[in-house]
């Protein structure tokens, strides 16, 4: 079904690489994520403007109203999805990979880097405000994970919390789903870092248009004949 939820904070990550092979081998690519000029595996997909995003069975796809983000939530985990512009020579996760880790230890937080199912990633974790109860701001430390990848000018980021981040088990079907995500960078001329457009599915978007002037609190069958939601945030 097609609803609108508001956005909601993930909560847990920690050792969950060692339970996973890079999606790198010697010889050549053996594993996504994919570029939509590559020979990758058939399968549902929701079209989310630079990003198709697999359909898994039990997770909802959440999409940014603003365009800023694609989410897919399992449970109490979730994992956002961003594509990026990045250098015809790549190494672009390198970099924000050592910025990331220099900005996280500056805030009090603490990571460490190991191998995910699509090569390097950070297991952190970061400080996030939590309410004393109206004595001010408690600092504590969230578990999160962030994983990346540098395709043909363009670097994809997933960014997982929940008990996901640190569960081997839990995080898993997560990791497998981002190494299936399909990127659709485009022949435009972009800066390194600027964000690939992402919108609303044109079967969502339609069905929001006829709908927006009802009850907000209104449901609608899924516009897809299979797979999750489809969930806009405002």
């Amino acid at each position: 079904m097609l609803r609108r939820r508001r956005r909601e904070s993930g909560d847990q990550p920690g050792a969950y690489a060692e339970s996973l092979e890079a999606g790198h081998q010697p010889g050549g690519r053996m594993a996504g994520p994919w570029d939509i000029a590559d020979d990758f595996p058939e399968g549902m997909r929701i079209d989310c403007g630079s990003l198709l995003v697999p359909l898994r069975e039990g997770f909802d796809v959440q999409i940014e109203e603003q365009g800023a983000w694609v989410a897919v939530v399992h449970g109490e985990s979730g994992m956002q999805l961003q594509a990026f512009a990045a250098p015809r020579t790549g190494g672009l996760w390198d970099e924000v990979r050592h910025e990331m880790a220099v900005s996280i230890a500056d805030s009090g937080g603490s990571c460490q880097e190991g191998a995910g199912p699509a090569g390097p990633e950070l297991e952190a974790r970061v400080p996030v405000g939590e309410d004393d109860g109206g004595i001010g701001l408690l600092n504590q430390l969230q578990p999160v994970r962030f994983l990346g990848f540098d395709g043909p000018r363009w670097f994809l980021r997933g960014v997982i919390t929940g008990p996901a981040a640190n569960d081997a088990a839990t995080g898993a079907p997560f990791g497998d789903l981002f190494t299936d995500v399909v990127v659709v960078r485009g022949d435009y001329p972009a800066p390194p870092r600027d964000q690939l457009e992402i919108r609303l599915p044109e079967e969502a978007r339609q069905a929001l248009e006829e709908l927006d002037d009802e009850d907000p609190g209104w449901q609608l069958q899924d516009p897809f004949t299979r797979g999750p939601e489809i969930t806009e945030t405002r």
